[in-house]
């Protein structure tokens, strides 16, 4: 006879477990301590097994059916239930610990430690940043129950402050996190190829710099009159002659650079392309960093901070100093020396292209291509870097500027 929830409420304990009958092998299992706990009894390949179901009431008759139900089904589709549960359970355990975030900084682990193609300090720092702007919205769900519509909603909330390049890449990134899940079979699809054009495209943003003869010498005098810290002016006397990325200039130090033989080693790790350069000193950077030398030398950071000798210089130094100098961020930076001397140096029509870009520490592709180049243009890089300091002496002197042709087009040379 089937159970009703009356018989099971007044059911009462006995001296040993009893067990009450519904059908289809559901049964009660009435403890002597007074618990109630559904059982299904049932056969696989011959043999007779038990599959807990919960404890009554937390699981209610009708519960206990369906899920009897569902057991039956998988029974007759050749499927043990109590297998099956216990690969339910394990696909759970996996789920909360594949949350997105869990992903994301296993992801982010796995991009620092990737060898050649590993992410640079600042670019991780970078991205766990903005990998960290959506662990509030979907850090803690398992990565397969992510819809598109709820990333969507996590990175609209970094558009709407305004930060459409964060969003941007923030989107870009999560795209990275899911498709690492797939490829290691924690996740089917990503969902974030849904969303192709879904947030507002950024403007592209330059770095604003002087490229014009004229004025690159009244900022190099500008420069000169600089009447903040000693050091910062230092730094900002040397940027335009070596045109390194600011962050390569902030963070070099003495043991990489060799004033007797005017060349400055920057190892892999310090640049954006993972790849070491070899930075030719003129005469004047040399005179310059002998001067920096007796502020801060012989080791450590060549251009520390004010507050600690363990510290290179903040990255806003630079810009802050161009700023008192009266140079909007819409003049001139201090990445904007390295398009100064890009601009300048192929209109002088002097230089082999290939060795600016060497200069310039662009990346090439092609391996055998780039040690080729990084071989044959040295000399001539060396002769540049002379060239390039004498040039912006002059230019810094106020020598007038003549046009003469060249090849392509008319570029301002020297007198």
């Amino acid at each position: 006879m089937a159970l009703t929830d009356v018989t099971i409420r007044n059911a009462k304990p006995g001296l040993k477990p009893r067990k009450l009958a519904d059908s289809g092998g559901l049964h009660l299992l009435i403890s002597p301590a007074g618990g109630k706990l559904w059982r299904l009894k049932y056969r696989f390949d011959g043999k007779e097994k038990q599959l807990a179901i919960g404890p009554y009431p937390d699981i209610s008759l009708s519960e206990a059916r369906k899920r009897r139900d569902e057991a039956r089904a998988l029974l007759a589709g050749g499927k043990d239930p109590n297998r099956e549960k216990k690969r339910d359970k394990v696909k759970a355990k996996a789920e909360a610990e594949n949350t997105f975030k869990a992903i994301a900084i296993e992801y982010c682990d796995k991009r620092k430690r990737d060898g050649e193609k590993g992410w640079k300090p600042n670019t991780a720092t970078r991205s766990e940043y903005l990998l960290s702007l959506l662990y509030p919205s979907i850090g803690g769900i398992p990565i397969g129950e992510i819809e598109p519509a709820e990333l969507l909603e996590a990175v609209r909330k970094i558009e709407k402050k305004g930060n459409l390049e964060s969003a941007s890449r923030t989107l870009q990134l999560a795209g990275m996190v899911f498709r690492y899940a797939v490829s290691t079979a924690r996740l089917r699809s990503d969902p974030t190829r849904d969303l192709r054009g879904a947030l507002m495209t950024p403007k592209v943003k330059h770095y604003s710099a002087i490229t014009e003869a004229s004025k690159v010498g009244a900022l190099l005098r500008a420069i000169d009159g600089y009447d903040g810290q000693g050091l910062t002016k230092l730094a900002l006397q040397i940027a335009p002659h070596v045109f390194v990325r600011p962050g390569e200039l902030r963070h070099a130090e003495w043991e990489e650079i060799n004033l007797e033989a005017a060349v400055w080693e920057i190892p892999a790790k310090k640049m954006k392309m993972g790849k070491a350069h070899q930075v030719p000193l003129s005469q004047q950077v040399v005179k310059l960093l002998e001067e920096v030398h007796q502020a801060t030398g012989p080791t450590g950071y060549v251009f520390s901070s004010i507050r600690t000798r363990t510290r290179p210089m903040s990255e806003n130094t630079l810009n802050a100093a161009l700023r008192r100098l009266g140079y909007t961020t819409d003049e001139m930076t201090a990445h904007g020396f390295r398009a100064m001397a890009s601009t300048l140096l192929n209109e002088s029509g002097k230089w082999h292209p290939d060795a600016i870009e060497r200069a310039l520490a662009h990346g090439d592709n092609d391996k055998v291509r780039a040690a080729y180049h990084r071989g044959t243009h040295w000399q001539e890089r060396v002769e540049m870097a002379q060239w390039w300091s004498d040039y912006l002496d002059r230019l810094r002197k106020g020598a007038d500027i003549v046009p003469l042709p060249r090849r392509d087009t008319a570029t301002a040379q020297l007198t």
